[in-house]
């Protein structure tokens, strides 16, 4: 059934109407597009998911409150299962895909070592921020892409091996993971220890994708009767090697590396074996709020994340966060890759709450922080 002629000239015309006063009306913003991949599955699950989660609640604060110069924020988050081929799958995904403005929350030293080996990030021109890993081979030379912000491995293992010299403990032993992760914190170690006119009484090391094997590693340290270990590994198999390294009669001190969670050690390997075992830290204490980023940290998580873990990743990647934000902020109105990049560059001081993070021209290490905590008796972690 057709119109009449009068009266589809008048459905024509309101037609017409809606469509110009659409067109007069202000197009929304853009969203500003971060990219980030990280292990959602495969053996640091949980990691991943904590390291995604800290972010995710502040970006949704931000959101929230009118996102960024009135734009919001959308991450778009892959998961690569920690490992590399796939790391360096989902980035060009994103890029190709997503186009985002910057990079942000990669997790594991061969992870990013794979983009850099290919000139992922300098053929996209776009930043890199906050990637989970100390390793000095991503730090030195300096790579212009990529921005740190927790202090290194070298950081992190000197401070081990000073704390432990100071005690009194001489003769030093290193489990590390084979890969560019554990090798990074066997070097440094072993300098820390050279420094200080030492050297390591014995060496083991296991599979990255086999994290339970560490037999061989436990036969090579343990007839060196150290009186510290070093573990330069992931939670699986720190659990694994403290429970075999206690059975074999070892009862040297043992020291982790901030990687590694105290809630999946007492987990894995229970509350008696773990008991002592000592972490690096290179963010502020989550478990109490002494300082204003960890106040705000557990608001917006019980807000926006409720149910998930506090821990030290989570407190990381929300710390991580609130400088893309910043950095986001500085780019201006209309953001480009180049000037999120230069926004960060400029960082030169930035306050988080407590916990300052600062870039600049030379230096792409935004912190050196680094303290000790210890497994208490109550299976509490302790500073």
């Amino acid at each position: 059934m057709s119109l009449p002629a009068s009266a589809a000239g008048r459905l024509r015309a309101f037609t017409l109407s809606l469509l110009m006063s659409a067109a007069a009306l202000p197009a929304a913003a853009a969203d500003l597009v971060i990219g980030q991949v990280a292990p959602l599955t495969g053996v640091i699950t949980g990691t991943g998911e904590e390291y995604v989660a800290g972010a995710q609640a502040y970006f949704a604060h931000v959101n929230a409150r009118g996102g960024v110069l009135g734009r919001q924020i959308r991450v778009v988050v892959k998961d690569d299962g920690y490992r590399p081929e796939l790391t360096l799958e989902r980035t060009r995904e994103l890029l190709e895909q997503d186009k985002p403005l910057a990079l942000f929350g990669f997790v594991g030293t061969a992870n990013v070592l794979a983009l850099t080996k290919h000139k992922v990030l300098s053929e996209a021109g776009i930043a890199l921020l906050a990637p989970y890993t100390g390793a000095m081979d991503l730090r030195v030379p300096i790579n212009p892409y990529l921005f740190h912000v927790r202090a290194s491995y070298a950081d992190e293992t000197a401070k081990m091996v000073e704390h432990l010299h100071t005690v009194g403990l001489r003769r030093f032993a290193v489990l590390y993971q084979d890969d560019a992760f554990g090798k990074a914190g066997l070097a440094g170690a072993e300098a820390a220890m050279q420094k200080l006119g030492l050297k390591s009484v014995a060496t083991g090391s296991y599979d990255r994708t086999k994290p339970e094997e560490v037999d061989a590693a436990v036969a090579a340290i343990v007839p060196a009767n150290p009186d510290a270990v070093i573990m330069v590994s992931v939670n699986r198999a720190s659990s694994v090697f403290i429970k075999k390294l206690r059975a074999a009669g070892s009862r040297a001190q043992l020291f982790s590396i901030s990687v590694v969670n105290f809630k999946e050690l007492l987990h894995n390997a229970g509350e008696a074996v773990v008991r002592g075992v000592g972490i690096s830290q290179v963010m502020p204490f989550p478990y109490a709020a002494s300082t204003p980023v960890v106040r705000e940290f557990h608001t917006l998580m019980a807000q926006y994340a409720p149910g998930k873990v506090i821990s030290y990743a989570s407190l990381e990647s929300f710390i991580a966060a609130k400088v893309m934000v910043e950095a986001l902020r500085r780019a201006g109105p209309e953001p480009t890759r180049q000037k999120v990049l230069a926004a960060l560059d400029g960082l030169k001081e930035y306050d988080a709450g407590g916990f300052k993070v600062g870039f600049g021209a030379g230096n792409r290490n935004g912190s050196r922080y680094v303290e000790v905590t210890v497994i208490g008796a109550d299976g509490k972690l302790r500073r």
